[in-house]
């Protein structure tokens, strides 16, 4: 950068720097200021950086598909020539999020009513640790009594960590027969984690739902993974699919290898994290059940028209499950319904019809 530039833009970088402006106006609001200050800086000396030879990294292999199936997508062949695989995932994290109590360094901040609500450091965020609680003292009840009235299985993304804290909702989805997937040992970032913290953490997520519901979990969701999680999960023979992409409307393969050489064929189920109730959470997002459940409609309806698609509902018992936001999700399990051709299904259900009927002809 110029020199008139780079002393004021050295200020707002680094993770102290950034910590001290999301305190002081919001996370929302720092990380606006902080854009904003890079397209003043480009706009005063046209990002013009001096670079040396020495600066310049060496490109790496290109390990991205922005292609995927192009215009042609593949025949999805859902059962009962359904038009649109429909998923309810719900989450189940409270008791595995940040929290000092468990020894982290903060506690936690994201996916609540406190919008914009910052880490404390060495602290614990006591209203935000309660709206987690929320969830599964009564959020987590009120969205399984409406799957159950509808006789819907859910997926359900579960925190390993939290599963063991309480385990009545574990009695509960397994004698619903949902799915029960790995949403990690705790609810953690793993960018930074070591690959052998990772892989222990996955140890014992397995290890836990054998203890739980006597099998192993056929799916995981790490959630916030790094580029290592998927080599690290293909390292254990139970998974057959992950979640930790939003890359398309459909299942695909992947073609994985192993930090022990091992290629494997991985069936990726895509995510979401736009028809999903952590908007209502977010900023300028949805107000209330009306615009949710609007949301949802004309997404079933474009993917229903498309015909062969998968759509997600992420769901979330401290969000959704309050008592609002919950019509909006009941209106729009009635909406769905009322169509033709509509398969509820679980994430290993959509996987193991992918693997089986789809992907051969890929």
């Amino acid at each position: 950068l110029c020199a008139l530039c780079a002393p004021s833009r050295n200020r707002m970088d680094g993770d102290k720097g950034k910590l001290t402006l999301y305190a002081l106006v919001g996370f929302g609001a720092g990380v606006a200021a902080s854009a904003l200050w890079k397209r003043l800086c480009f706009g005063h000396c046209g990002g013009k950086t001096q670079l040396k030879d020495s600066d310049i990294l060496p490109a790496l292999p290109y390990e991205r598909d922005l292609r995927g199936y192009g215009a042609t997508p593949p025949d999805a062949q859902w059962p009962n020539a359904a038009r649109i695989a429909v998923n309810f995932v719900v989450n189940v994290e409270e008791g595995g999020e940040n929290c000092v109590l468990d020894g982290d360094e903060a506690a936690e901040h994201l996916l609540s009513d406190v919008i914009g609500a910052v880490p404390y450091i060495g602290e614990r965020h006591v209203n935000v640790e309660s709206m987690y609680e929320y969830g599964t003292r009564a959020g987590f009840w009120r969205i399984f009594r409406l799957l159950e009235e509808h006789g819907i299985r859910a997926t359900s993304f579960c925190v390993a960590r939290a599963l063991e804290r309480v385990p009545e909702i574990c009695e509960a989805m397994q004698r619903a027969n949902w799915e029960i997937a790995s949403h990690g040992y705790r609810w953690i970032d793993y960018q930074h984690i070591s690959p052998e913290s990772e892989r222990k953490h996955i140890q014992e997520v397995i290890n836990v739902h054998e203890r739980l519901f006597g099998e192993k979990p056929r799916g995981i969701y790490q959630g916030k993974p790094s580029e290592r999680t998927r080599p690290i999960v293909c390292e254990f023979d139970n998974f057959l699919y992950d979640c930790d992409s939003y890359a398309d409307d459909v299942p695909y393969l992947v073609d994985v290898q192993t930090s022990k050489g091992v290629k494997k064929d991985h069936v990726i189920v895509p995510y979401t994290l736009e028809t999903n109730d952590m908007r209502f959470v977010a900023a300028a997002n949805f107000a209330n059940a009306d615009e949710y459940f609007a949301y949802l409609r004309d997404a079933f309806d474009t993917l229903y028209r498309e015909g062969g698609r998968m759509m997600t509902i992420g769901l979330h018992g401290r969000v959704a499950g309050r008592p609002a936001r919950v019509e909006g999700l009941r209106k729009f399990i009635a909406y769905a319904k009322k169509h033709e051709g509509v398969w509820f299904a679980t994430r290993e259900e959509i996987a193991l019809h992918w693997k089986r009927h789809v992907a051969k002809c890929e």
